[in-house]
């Protein structure tokens, strides 16, 4: 794989789709059959990705994701980012939609395909510590 601008996919995918709040632009960035693993789910499709997205930022008013970090493998054929994630509950995780400021940190794994396009992202995510502060409130 001769991608060297993965990370730059990947930075364009962040902005695109969770900043600017457009889950059909989606459909510029990932294959047909693309899956993600992420909270212990696995949403498969492209179709199913982009509703998985609008459902998420159904739960986060004013979501915005800040990477800290990215860096890819020597071909492009996966990328690795640090990132914050930060918004208003609206019922994240269950909890009530309070409003309340969030941040929740994580990170995402992407297999990168030749061609650009995302085939495949794994997503650990600090939500059980994000839980933990809005159930205690």
């Amino acid at each position: 794989m001769s991608n060297t601008n993965s990370v730059d996919i990947v930075h364009a995918f962040w902005d695109e789709v969770w900043n600017a709040h457009d889950p059909e632009a989606v459909d510029r960035f990932v294959v047909d059959d693309f899956l993600i693993v992420s909270g212990g789910e696995e949403i498969s499709g492209r179709a199913n990705f982009k509703a998985w997205i609008a459902g998420f930022l159904a739960k986060v008013d004013d979501l915005h994701l800040e990477v800290a970090e990215s860096f890819q493998n020597d071909d492009g054929s996966r990328v690795t980012s640090r990132w914050v994630l930060t918004g208003r509950n609206n019922g994240i995780l269950g909890t009530a939609p309070d409003q309340q400021n969030i941040a929740m940190t994580g990170t995402a794994v992407w297999a990168v395909r030749e061609d650009g396009k995302l085939l495949c992202n794994w997503v650990e995510r600090a939500s059980f510590e994000l839980y933990r502060r809005l159930a205690d409130q």
